[in-house]
């Protein structure tokens, strides 16, 4: 039984879903317009961190928390600080995220919010649904970005991207602030890619991030024994403590997610929206929400655009492939991008906007051997995927 009709439903309230809302209001496209954004619960704690890369202001450049022109790569092999222009590396806080996107939507009358467990999305009778605590609320057009499954099939990859922060406050003045760490893999390797991202606040204060592109995941003792490593031995600090913490996990895979199911469009990370090769999600959410709002004030529909299979897919599959069965270890691959190409094109390359030219002085750049074979495997599973 449908308990209330809304002309768009957003079921899922974290990057995608609140980026859509706050967009369709700033674009004036929710006048007149009855809409449900619908969550498991509220959204009032930092419980994560987006950091990403653009080379001019973005939709949320208001709550920025820190931002940096220069960040350092570190391995073994091959260590130096490197100029990111013309991008700025950004960081936004979960919880700024959270209080300025609620806050705009509180000031939109168009919305309602309710926080109840979204158990099922689907179509009926012409409309988009989605069931929470029994209850039924339908929609012209439902927004998802809530996974209900793992999603993996026959001959794809499935890594995960897992991580655990500690913002760390030391006695004496340690951290650069206009240094960033982007990469450090000088961490053991054993269980798999390992490195170290370091964001500094403050002389006295940064997020440091110890994360793996693994298949499993660790036990928390081995995420705390992976960043007190790091801290005492690596970077050689006193005299510190933890202030706060967060961690989390987003799949790294090939999976081809169903962009479509009627008038059900998948955001997100349901929706493919996270690069499978290296878990950035946070730009493409906003490029494919600014489509989104561009196609619904154009065609009243959300579905004009192309979302098929692209070249840059097969890149991320072909790196897969090779982290999956360890042809390679992961931080020789970074140490050879970041030792052998511009910073810049490297970013451009991670956002999925360099050209064919560009694409090929950084693929010859790689190991050929392992690539090409690789290559070779990834075309013929596209061919023919069984």
């Amino acid at each position: 039984m449908i308990v209330s009709s809304y002309d768009y439903i957003i079921a899922g309230m974290g990057c995608a879903g609140l980026s859509l809302a706050v967009q369709l209001s700033e674009a004036g496209l929710t006048k007149g317009r009855k809409i449900l954004l619908i969550d498991k619960e509220q959204k009032n704690r930092n419980d994560r961190t987006w950091c990403f890369w653009e080379t001019s202001a973005g939709p949320f450049e208001p709550i920025v928390f820190r931002q940096w022109e220069q960040a350092w790569f570190h391995s073994q092999q091959f260590s130096g600080l490197l100029s990111l222009a013309p991008y700025s590396y950004k960081m936004i806080r979960g919880i700024d995220f959270f209080t300025y996107c609620l806050g705009k939507i509180s000031e939109d009358p168009a919305f309602e919010v309710i926080y109840e467990q979204v158990e099922a999305v689907g179509n009926a009778e012409g409309k988009a649904f989605c069931t929470a605590a029994g209850k039924t609320y339908a929609a012209d057009f439902l927004f998802n970005s809530i996974l209900f499954s793992k999603p993996q099939g026959k001959g794809e990859y499935y890594l995960l991207q897992h991580f655990k922060g500690w913002i760390v406050r030391t006695e004496l003045p340690s951290f650069k602030v206009d240094q960033a760490t982007l990469m450090d893999f000088r961490p053991a390797q054993n269980h798999g890619t390992t490195f170290v991202y370091v964001m500094p606040f403050t002389p006295h204060e940064a997020l440091i991030e110890y994360t793996l592109f693994t298949a499993d995941l660790l036990d928390d003792g081995d995420y705390n024994q992976g960043l007190t490593d790091y801290i005492t031995r690596i970077m050689g600090l006193e005299n510190w403590e933890v202030r706060d913490e967060e961690s989390g996990v987003i799949p790294m895979t090939n999976h081809r997610f169903k962009r479509r199911n009627g008038s059900v469009l998948n955001i997100g990370t349901a929706g493919g929206r996270t690069k499978g090769s290296s878990g950035y999600t946070f730009r493409f959410i906003q490029k494919d929400t600014a489509n989104i709002v561009r196609s619904l004030a154009k065609t009243g529909s959300p579905f004009a655009g192309g979302y098929g299979y692209s070249r840059f897919d097969w890149y991320d599959s072909v790196l897969l492939n090779i982290l999956t069965h360890r042809t390679l270890n992961g931080d020789s691959i970074f140490t050879d991008l970041f030792k052998k190409n511009a910073p810049e094109r490297i970013l451009k390359f991670l956002d999925n906007e360099t050209s064919l030219t560009e694409e090929l002085n950084i693929l010859t750049s790689l190991p050929q051997l392992p690539f090409m074979k690789a290559g070779i495997e990834e075309t013929a599973r596209k061919i023919n995927p069984f």
